[in-house]
């Protein structure tokens, strides 16, 4: 009887809706940058927006590509298409913290295409692919202590640290937390460390760190004493005889024959 009388609840529930009690959301998710790449061309990216251009360059700077083709769809206009190009290739040299750190140029050439427009890019960077990947990520300034920290005790000369939020006093509480390191390592008077913010407008997403620290006191080894000639004062030295060339005995008190002088001859 209990067992039905549950089975009849169950019924009424699913016809009243009840069910959202019993519904969970699920999502799955992909890559972001799945739906930039064309998939029957490698190395080729497409853009139906101004955003989906800069997308894709963020992605090859991301990759340390040097060169890549976009495919530009719903576009008009040679003009157009190059304006936006240009646009933002200069938005992310200059106001991403990746661009402005790692980009020295970008150029596009580009020509309309069947259905699309397609753009010829090629990246110039001032950063290794190596670079890039030992970037490290922190949620705030107050974490490059333990990081720069770990610098030092490893021996390395620079970091370079993704903020993941930036205050207006972000700056300020880098100094302090830089400052409050040097001290605590006994590095007030050795040279100052150079910090440099990316972009340098606008909220900073990046901050490189180049340690100037003095290398390790190295003691010179103590230089031996020179052997004292067994003989300072020539007694009993033999001299030759510049004509015969036998060795004669220098006399007491008689003075070496000197060199002839050498000519000199002007022209």
């Amino acid at each position: 009887m209990k067992l039905r009388l549950i089975a009849l609840l169950a019924a009424v529930c699913l016809l009243t809706g009840c069910t959202s009690l019993l519904e969970r959301e699920y999502s799955t998710s992909e890559p972001h940058s799945s739906k930039f790449w064309e998939s029957e061309a490698a190395g080729t990216l497409r853009a139906e927006n101004y955003q989906d251009i800069v997308n894709d360059l963020l992605l090859l700077i991301g990759e340390h590509r040097e060169t890549a083709t976009l495919r530009l769809y719903h576009f008009k206009g040679d003009l157009t298409v190059a304006d936006m190009v240009e646009r933002a290739t200069v938005e992310v040299q200059q106001e991403t913290p990746f661009g402005a750190y790692a980009v020295e140029y970008i150029t596009s050439t580009g020509k309309e295409q069947r259905g699309y427009y397609e753009v010829q890019l090629q990246i110039g960077y001032r950063r290794t692919a190596e670079q890039l990947q030992s970037i490290v990520n922190a949620t705030a300034p107050e974490a490059l202590y333990s990081l720069l920290e770990h610098t030092l005790a490893s021996g390395g000369n620079e970091l370079v640290v993704k903020i993941g939020y930036w205050a207006e006093d972000g700056q300020a509480r880098v100094e302090r937390t830089i400052q409050q390191l040097r001290v605590d390592q006994g590095l007030e008077g050795s040279p100052g460390w150079t910090v440099n913010y990316y972009p340098e407008q606008g909220p900073v997403g990046l901050i490189e760190v180049l340690l100037d620290v003095p290398p390790p006191e190295v003691q010179e080894p103590e230089k031996p004493q020179e052997s004292l000639d067994e003989n300072p004062d020539g007694e009993g030295e033999n001299l030759t005889d510049p004509e015969s060339e036998e060795p004669v005995e220098k006399a007491e008190g008689a003075e070496a024959p000197s060199a002839p002088e050498e000519k000199t001859e002007k022209f």
